[in-house]
């Protein structure tokens, strides 16, 4: 059933709106009724996008598999770290990595060389103060732990952080600390011992750039795999987190409109004399690109848009409430939930739509795209 005109592709978080911990949310289950057909195979491209970064594609496309009782495969998986494969540089270098799970695993399969030298934070480790100690002795003695730290030496080594969530929802009825907070204990002691801001190569995961603009890609593919042989034209993101599912979702499409004003520009003057880059139209700091200048793409088929869909079955609650206008200063109050090098925009943590769950997720969207269903 290809719709042409109509062509459209979801992104799904997967902790707070799939599951909770390793417990199913049951509208999960349903949802995806409406998402393949009666042999199995799927009406849209769909990709997984989360934060997480413990596990692998293959082994996080099977245990889906299982809990939403339809066929995922690998390459409809996209974890916090799988944007790194973009960024070449970093394949060179021999790395320090921090995390949980098979990360030496994923690293290898990140392609990295035994050249130089850096540091990649997969995600929150299991003995926090353990790698936050090694993290800061790898970072003051320029990469060599054996020798003393040297404070006055700045900048350190390049850092990437993959997933910048504060908090994420398990099964407890309070969210649990996420990698987010890891990186605030790690700038803060940083900062406390030299007088420096830890500075990062790269920021990787919702809500940066980098991130959908890669996810953007695997739907392309998703979309050649079911015969389509128009653009995706829209983007659903559905998540439960507004700093980086609703956040990251909004930013992108401030960035798809950026790109179509620039591309419209540059065909205006007939190569783009004096138009303006996407950068320079978004006003975007390096954070929110990802950190990864160059890699993300700007040119071809683009989608027009990316609309937010905000769910109450994980981080977010409606007890909650939307944000309102807030103060300019409010980036300096406890309530900013974002990372430190991201600019608080009150307006890019407003969803396109609020639904209970994500199986009224799914209706509303095939509603705005005319699909039935069935």
């Amino acid at each position: 059933m290809c719709k042409g005109a109509g062509s459209f592709g979801l992104l799904f978080d997967i902790d707070g709106v799939l599951v909770r911990g390793r417990t199913p949310i049951p509208a999960a289950k349903q949802c995806f009724k409406n998402l393949v057909d009666r042999h199995g195979k799927y009406k849209v491209p769909v990709v997984f996008v989360t934060n997480a970064g413990n596990s692998m594609r293959q082994a996080k496309a099977e245990h889906l598999s299982h809990l939403l009782e339809v066929e995922v495969t690998k390459d409809q998986v996209m974890l916090s770290h799988s944007p790194l494969r973009m960024f070449t540089d970093i394949h060179k270098m021999r790395v320090l990595v921090s995390g949980q799970g098979p990360i030496e695993e994923v690293a290898h399969k990140s392609e990295q060389k035994a050249q130089r030298q850096a540091v990649i934070l997969f995600g929150e480790p299991i003995r926090w103060e353990t790698n936050l100690q090694l993290i800061v002795d790898v970072l003051l003695s320029n990469g060599n732990p054996d020798n003393v730290w040297n404070t006055a030496r700045y900048p350190h080594i390049p850092i990437l952080a993959c997933n910048m969530d504060l908090l994420w929802m398990a099964e407890a009825k309070s969210p649990r600390f996420g990698h987010g907070m890891f990186l605030v204990c790690l700038e803060s002691m940083y900062k406390k011992v030299t007088g420096f801001d830890l500075k990062y190569e790269a920021l990787i995961g919702k809500p940066s750039v980098v991130t959908y603009n890669y996810a953007e890609l695997l739907i392309r593919e998703q979309a050649k795999r079911l015969g389509w042989t128009t653009p995706v034209k829209r983007l659903y993101a559905i998540g439960d987190n507004l700093m980086s599912d609703i956040y990251g979702a909004n930013l992108y499409d401030h960035y798809l409109q950026a790109s179509q004003r620039t591309k419209a520009q540059m065909q205006a003057k007939s190569g783009g004399g004096g138009s303006e880059t996407v950068e320079e139209a978004l006003k975007m700091t390096s954070a929110e690109l990802g950190g990864a200048s160059g890699v993300y793409r700007t040119e071809g088929d683009l989608p027009e848009g990316c609309s937010s869909i905000l769910v109450c079955t994980g981080v977010y609650s409606r007890e909650e409430g939307l944000p309102s206008d807030p103060a300019p200063a409010v980036k300096d109050q406890p309530t900013f939930h974002g990372h430190r090098d991201f600019r608080f925009d009150p307006s890019l943590t407003e969803p396109t739509f609020l639904v209970e769950d994500v199986k009224e997720a799914v209706e509303l969207v095939f509603q705005q795209e005319g699909w039935p269903l069935e």
